[in-house]
Protein backbone atom coordinates (compact mmCIF):
# COMPACT_ATOMS: atom_id res chain seq x y z
CA UNK A 1 0.00 0.00 0.00
CA UNK A 2 1.05 3.74 -0.97
CA UNK A 3 0.31 6.34 -0.23
CA UNK A 4 -3.07 7.90 -0.70
CA UNK A 5 -5.15 11.38 -0.78
CA UNK A 6 -8.88 11.69 -1.09
CA UNK A 7 -11.02 14.00 -2.35
CA UNK A 8 -14.48 14.12 -1.15
CA UNK A 9 -17.63 17.04 -1.75
CA UNK A 10 -20.61 17.55 -3.13
CA UNK A 11 -21.53 17.08 -6.98
CA UNK A 12 -19.59 19.54 -8.78
CA UNK A 13 -17.03 20.12 -6.05
CA UNK A 14 -13.90 20.28 -8.19
CA UNK A 15 -12.77 16.94 -7.38
CA UNK A 16 -11.63 15.09 -10.39
CA UNK A 17 -10.61 17.95 -11.77
CA UNK A 18 -8.75 19.11 -8.92
CA UNK A 19 -7.64 15.54 -8.17
CA UNK A 20 -6.16 15.39 -11.79
CA UNK A 21 -3.48 18.50 -11.16
CA UNK A 22 -3.10 17.24 -7.21
CA UNK A 23 -2.04 13.90 -9.08
CA UNK A 24 0.39 15.70 -11.74
CA UNK A 25 1.65 18.00 -8.91
CA UNK A 26 2.49 15.12 -6.78
CA UNK A 27 3.79 12.63 -9.60
CA UNK A 28 0.77 10.05 -8.33
CA UNK A 29 -1.31 7.77 -10.20
CA UNK A 30 -5.20 9.92 -10.36
CA UNK A 31 -8.17 7.87 -9.76
CA UNK A 32 -11.57 8.27 -10.31
CA UNK A 33 -13.72 6.10 -8.89
CA UNK A 34 -17.10 7.62 -10.98
CA UNK A 35 -14.85 5.90 -13.77
CA UNK A 36 -13.59 2.89 -12.28
CA UNK A 37 -17.62 2.15 -11.16
CA UNK A 38 -18.66 2.63 -14.99
CA UNK A 39 -16.35 0.36 -15.78
CA UNK A 40 -17.61 -2.50 -13.19
CA UNK A 41 -21.25 -1.17 -14.86
CA UNK A 42 -20.52 -1.27 -17.85
CA UNK A 43 -22.69 1.61 -18.26
CA UNK A 44 -22.98 5.17 -17.53
CA UNK A 45 -24.07 5.77 -13.77
CA UNK A 46 -26.74 7.92 -14.76
CA UNK A 47 -28.46 4.38 -16.81
CA UNK A 48 -27.60 2.35 -14.12
CA UNK A 49 -28.56 4.44 -11.01
CA UNK A 50 -32.38 4.88 -13.25
CA UNK A 51 -32.86 1.58 -13.76
CA UNK A 52 -31.41 -0.31 -10.49
CA UNK A 53 -31.88 2.47 -8.40
CA UNK A 54 -29.64 4.06 -5.34
CA UNK A 55 -29.54 1.72 -2.99
CA UNK A 56 -27.98 -0.78 -5.69
CA UNK A 57 -25.64 2.00 -6.77
CA UNK A 58 -24.07 2.66 -3.56
CA UNK A 59 -23.57 -1.06 -3.26
CA UNK A 60 -21.46 -1.12 -6.30
CA UNK A 61 -19.35 2.11 -4.86
CA UNK A 62 -18.98 0.78 -1.44
CA UNK A 63 -17.14 -2.55 -3.39
CA UNK A 64 -15.31 -0.34 -5.78
CA UNK A 65 -13.92 2.02 -3.14
CA UNK A 66 -12.72 -0.65 -1.08
CA UNK A 67 -11.03 -2.17 -4.06
CA UNK A 68 -9.57 1.08 -5.01
CA UNK A 69 -8.01 1.45 -1.83
CA UNK A 70 -6.94 -1.77 -1.29
CA UNK A 71 -4.16 -1.30 -4.30
CA UNK A 72 -1.10 -0.85 -4.10
CA UNK A 73 1.13 2.59 -5.02
CA UNK A 74 0.21 6.10 -4.43
CA UNK A 75 -2.49 7.53 -5.81
CA UNK A 76 -4.82 10.52 -5.84
CA UNK A 77 -8.31 9.48 -5.53
CA UNK A 78 -11.31 11.42 -6.73
CA UNK A 79 -14.65 10.14 -4.54
CA UNK A 80 -18.44 10.19 -5.96
CA UNK A 81 -20.29 13.40 -4.27
CA UNK A 82 -22.31 10.40 -2.30
CA UNK A 83 -19.28 8.20 -1.33
CA UNK A 84 -19.91 9.36 2.08
CA UNK A 85 -23.51 8.66 3.35
CA UNK A 86 -22.64 5.23 4.27
CA UNK A 87 -20.82 4.89 7.42
CA UNK A 88 -18.61 2.44 6.49
CA UNK A 89 -16.89 4.14 3.21
CA UNK A 90 -16.35 7.33 5.69
CA UNK A 91 -13.91 4.75 7.96
CA UNK A 92 -12.20 3.11 4.99
CA UNK A 93 -11.73 6.29 3.39
CA UNK A 94 -10.62 8.23 6.61
CA UNK A 95 -8.39 5.07 7.41
CA UNK A 96 -6.89 4.23 4.45
CA UNK A 97 -6.12 7.73 3.38
CA UNK A 98 -6.00 11.45 3.70
CA UNK A 99 -9.26 13.05 2.83
CA UNK A 100 -9.36 16.60 1.90
CA UNK A 101 -12.92 17.75 1.46
CA UNK A 102 -13.47 20.48 -0.99
CA UNK A 103 -16.43 22.72 0.22
CA UNK A 104 -18.54 24.64 -1.65
CA UNK A 105 -21.53 26.19 -1.10
CA UNK A 106 -25.23 24.92 -2.92
CA UNK A 107 -24.73 28.10 -4.44
CA UNK A 108 -21.64 28.04 -5.74
CA UNK A 109 -22.45 24.55 -6.80
CA UNK A 110 -25.36 25.77 -8.71
CA UNK A 111 -23.40 28.49 -10.91
CA UNK A 112 -20.96 25.74 -11.59
CA UNK A 113 -23.82 22.82 -12.25
CA UNK A 114 -26.77 24.24 -13.99
CA UNK A 115 -26.61 23.13 -17.34
CA UNK A 116 -25.28 19.78 -16.56
CA UNK A 117 -27.43 16.74 -17.33
CA UNK A 118 -24.83 13.81 -16.06
CA UNK A 119 -25.67 13.88 -12.58
CA UNK A 120 -28.75 11.79 -11.63
CA UNK A 121 -29.20 13.25 -8.60
CA UNK A 122 -29.49 16.79 -10.20
CA UNK A 123 -32.16 16.25 -12.40
CA UNK A 124 -35.00 17.51 -10.66
CA UNK A 125 -37.27 20.61 -11.33
CA UNK A 126 -35.12 22.63 -8.61
CA UNK A 127 -31.36 21.60 -8.67
CA UNK A 128 -30.46 24.86 -6.56
CA UNK A 129 -33.20 23.42 -3.61
CA UNK A 130 -31.36 19.95 -4.12
CA UNK A 131 -28.16 20.97 -4.15
CA UNK A 132 -29.28 22.71 -0.57
CA UNK A 133 -30.92 19.54 0.79
CA UNK A 134 -27.74 17.58 -0.34
CA UNK A 135 -25.65 20.18 1.84
CA UNK A 136 -27.47 19.63 4.73
CA UNK A 137 -27.36 15.79 4.31
CA UNK A 138 -23.67 15.46 3.59
CA UNK A 139 -21.48 18.58 4.95
CA UNK A 140 -21.39 17.26 7.95
CA UNK A 141 -20.50 13.61 6.91
CA UNK A 142 -17.84 14.88 4.68
CA UNK A 143 -16.29 16.83 7.75
CA UNK A 144 -16.88 13.70 10.05
CA UNK A 145 -14.86 12.02 7.09
CA UNK A 146 -12.15 14.52 6.09
CA UNK A 147 -8.82 15.48 7.72
CA UNK A 148 -9.15 18.24 6.09
CA UNK A 149 -11.49 21.33 4.59
CA UNK A 150 -10.67 23.49 1.87
CA UNK A 151 -12.71 26.09 1.37
CA UNK A 152 -13.23 26.33 -2.77
CA UNK A 153 -14.73 30.09 -2.99
CA UNK A 154 -13.83 31.16 -5.93
CA UNK A 155 -10.34 30.57 -6.28
CA UNK A 156 -8.80 29.13 -9.70
CA UNK A 157 -7.80 25.94 -10.12
CA UNK A 158 -3.99 26.45 -9.69
CA UNK A 159 -5.15 28.11 -6.28
CA UNK A 160 -7.31 25.65 -5.49
CA UNK A 161 -4.40 23.31 -5.71
CA UNK A 162 -1.70 25.01 -4.54
CA UNK A 163 -3.87 24.93 -1.32
CA UNK A 164 -4.53 21.39 -1.22
CA UNK A 165 -0.58 21.23 -1.46
CA UNK A 166 0.08 23.74 1.01
CA UNK A 167 -2.10 22.18 3.92
CA UNK A 168 -0.90 18.29 2.79
CA UNK A 169 2.93 19.86 2.96
CA UNK A 170 2.35 21.94 6.25
CA UNK A 171 0.43 18.44 7.74
CA UNK A 172 3.71 16.51 6.98
CA UNK A 173 1.32 14.21 4.48
CA UNK A 174 3.66 15.32 1.41
CA UNK A 175 7.43 16.06 1.04
CA UNK A 176 7.72 19.71 -0.71
CA UNK A 177 10.43 18.31 -2.25
CA UNK A 178 8.32 16.24 -4.18
CA UNK A 179 6.20 19.01 -5.66
CA UNK A 180 6.41 19.14 -9.46
CA UNK A 181 6.22 23.05 -10.99
CA UNK A 182 2.95 24.66 -10.50
CA UNK A 183 0.09 24.54 -12.90
CA UNK A 184 -1.33 27.66 -14.78
CA UNK A 185 -4.10 29.30 -13.57
CA UNK A 186 -6.96 27.83 -14.48
CA UNK A 187 -10.79 28.76 -13.31
CA UNK A 188 -12.47 25.48 -11.17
Amino acid sequence: MGQVISLVGMPGGGKSTVGRQLARQLGMRFVDSDTDIEARLGEPIRTFFERAGEAAFRDVESAVLADILSRSGEMVLATGGGAVLREANRELLHQGSTVLYLRSTPEELFRRLRHDTQRPLLQVRDPLAKLRELYVQRNGLYRQCAHFVLETGRPTLHGLVNMALMQLELAGVVDPSRVAATVGAEPL
